[in-house]
C-alpha cells in the first residue's frame, strides 16, 4: 500500500543552499537537475514569510542543470565549467558546492573537482546534499561540517568573550534573522561578543573567527549541536547546549543566568540586566492586564505545530508565563530518532509539574487528524503554519502562524525571542483573538 506525506513543512537536504546564502557574500554552486533549486527556493522563501532570494540567490544561483547526458557520462566536466564560470562572474568570499540526488546517485567525485580549485587559491568547499540524506535541517548540519573541516584554520589565540552562536536554521525558521539579532542582543547585554555566522551581521571574517571563540553556544533542541561537537573535536572549543529558545521572562532570565555562569561573568552584572528587562516586560504586561485577564477572551488551551525549536520555546512561555494549558504539541521537522527522547523530555520541564504530550510527525494530514480528535470545551489556540488555518476554522479555534510554511505573513525582522519577543507574541495572539471577537 503506497503512502504519502501531506502538507510538507521542510524540504530535502539540498535546501541547505539557503544556509550558504545566509552568510554574507557566500555563493552556493549547485550540481543537480534543473528545477530543484527553483522548487526549494519557492518553499523556503516565497511561501515562507516571503523572504525572497537575497544576494546571488534565487534564479541567480549557479547550477549545472544536470540532464540525461550527465547521468550517462558523468557530470564532473559540466561542474568544472560551472565553477570556473562562477568565479569569473560572481563576486563572493566563499563558494560552496552542493549536490542533488542525481549527482550523488551516479557518484560524481565533486570533491576532486573542488580540491583542484582550492589548490589554485580559490575559497571553495564542497558538500554532498542529495535529497535522500534527509531534510534541509540535516543539510544545514552537513554544510557546517564542510566549512569546519575544509575551510577553518586554527587560530593563534582565543578571544575572551567571543561566542559562536548556533541556533535557528536560516530560511527554514521563518523568523531566523530577527531571532539571531535578539539572541545576539541578549548576549551582548551581559558583556559577551556574539559571533554571528548567519544574518545581517554575518561576514566571511566571522566565519574565519569561529576557532577564536571562547565557547560555542547552541540554542536549539538539537540543530547545531553536531557543529559544536565537531568544533570541540577539531579546535578543543567547549560548548554550552541550551535546548530551549528563550521566550518570555521565565525562560530568558534562566537562559542569561546559565550562559553567564558558563562564561564566568559576575552574577551581579547578569542580575542587573535581568532586573531591567523584567521590569520593562511587566510594565507593558500590567498596562494590558484588563484585556489579558478578561476570561471571555482568554484561550485557555493551546497546541503548537512546528519545529521543536519553536514548539518548545513558545509552549514554555504560554504555560509558564501566560498560564495557558498545553494540549498535544506536534513536532514536525523530522527530528532524528537519537534526539527524540531528549526533545520529548524538555516538554516535561514546565513549572507546577505540568507535562505536555509530544507527537513527532512531519505528516500534516496525520497532524490534522489528531487536532480534530481533541475534545475541548472552550476555543483552543493553534500555533502552527499556514496549513493549520483550515483546520482551525473547522474547529472554531484561534490560529497564529509561527512555523514553516508561513504564506500569510511578510516577515522581515520579526522575532519572538527574549523579553521583547514575548511581548510581540502576546500582541499577535491577542490581536488574533480580538480581531475574531470584535
Amino acid at each position: 500500500m503506497s503512502q504519502c506525506v501531506e502538507q510538507i513543512r521542510h524540504v530535502c537536504a539540498l535546501g541547505a543552499f539557503e544556509s550558504v546564502l545566509a552568510i554574507k557574500r557566500a555563493v552556493p554552486i549547485v550540481h543537480s537537475g534543473p528545477g530543484c533549486v527553483s522548487k526549494l527556493m519557492t518553499t523556503l522563501g516565497t511561501q515562507n514569510g516571503h523572504q525572497g532570494s537575497g544576494y546571488v540567490g534565487g534564479h541567480a544561483i549557479p547550477c549545472t542543470n544536470a540532464s540525461e547526458n550527465e547521468v550517462v557520462f558523468g557530470g564532473t566536466d559540466q561542474l568544472r565549467k560551472v565553477i570556473a564560470n562562477t568565479f569569473n562572474v560572481m563576486d563572493g568570499d566563499l563558494f560552496v558546492v552542493l549536490t542533488g540526488c542525481t549527482s550523488d546517485i551516479i557518484g560524481d567525485d565533486i570533491g576532486e573537482v573542488a580540491r583542484k580549485f582550492k589548490k589554485s587559491g580559490k575559497p571553495i568547499v564542497y558538500v554532498e546534499t542529495g535529497g535522500f540524506k534527509g531534510s534541509n535541517l540535516i543539510g544545514h548540519e552537513l554544510v557546517l561540517d564542510a566549512i569546519i573541516e575544509q575551510y577553518l584554520e586554527p587560530q593563534p589565540q582565543i578571544e575572551p568573550g567571543l561566542v559562536n552562536l548556533w541556533s535557528v536554521v536560516p530560511y527554514q525558521n521563518t523568523f531566523w534573522t530577527g531571532d539571531i539579532e535578539q539572541l545576539s542582543k541578549l548576549l551582548a547585554a551581559i558583556g559577551l561578543k556574539p559571533n554571528t555566522i548567519f544574518g545581517p551581521d554575518s561576514s566571511i571574517e566571522a566565519v574565519r573567527d569561529i576557532p577564536k571563540a571562547q565557547f560555542n553556544l547552541v540554542v536549539s533542541p538539537w540543530a547545531g549541536l553536531r557543529a559544536a561537537e565537531h568544533l570541540q573535536e577539531r579546535f578543543c572549543t567547549p560548548f554550552l547546549h541550551y535546548p530551549v529558545l528563550p521566550i518570555g521572562p521565565t525562560e530568558t532570565s534562566t537562559f542569561l543566568r546559565t550562559v553567564g555562569d558558563f562564561a564566568g561573568i559576575d552574577r551581579s552584572i547578569v542580575e542587573k540586566v535581568i532586573q531591567r528587562e523584567e521590569n520593562r516586560y511587566y510594565y507593558y504586561l500590567e498596562r494590558a492586564a484588563d484585556s489579558l485577564l478578561e476570561t471571555r477572551l482568554l484561550p485557555r488551551r493551546f497546541s503548537t505545530v512546528g519545529d521543536s525549536l519553536y514548539t518548545l520555546g513558545i509552549s514554555r512561555f504560554l504555560t509558564n508565563d501566560l498560564g495557558l494549558i498545553p494540549e498535544k504539541q506536534f513536532i514536525t521537522e523530522d527530528t532524528p530518532p537519537k534526539h527524540q527522547a531528549n526533545v520529548a523530555a524538555e516538554f516535561t520541564k514546565y513549572t507546577n509539574e505540568i507535562v505536555a504530550e509530544t507527537v513527532f510527525s512531519n505528516d500534516g494530514g496525520y497532524v490534522e487528524e489528531e487536532l480534530r480528535k481533541l475534545k475541548l470545551r472552550s476555543r483552543p489556540l493553534i500555533l502552527g503554519s499556514s496549513w493549520e488555518r483550515a483546520v482551525a476554522r473547522d474547529l472554531n479555534a484561534y490560529q497564529l502562524s509561527i512555523s514553516a510554511p508561513i504564506a500569510n505573513q511578510l516577515v522581515l525582522s520579526k522575532s519572538y525571542v527574549g523579553y521583547d519577543g514575548a511581548l510581540h507574541l502576546t500582541e499577535d495572539i491577542y490581536s488574533v483573538v480580538l480581531n475574531d471577537f470584535m
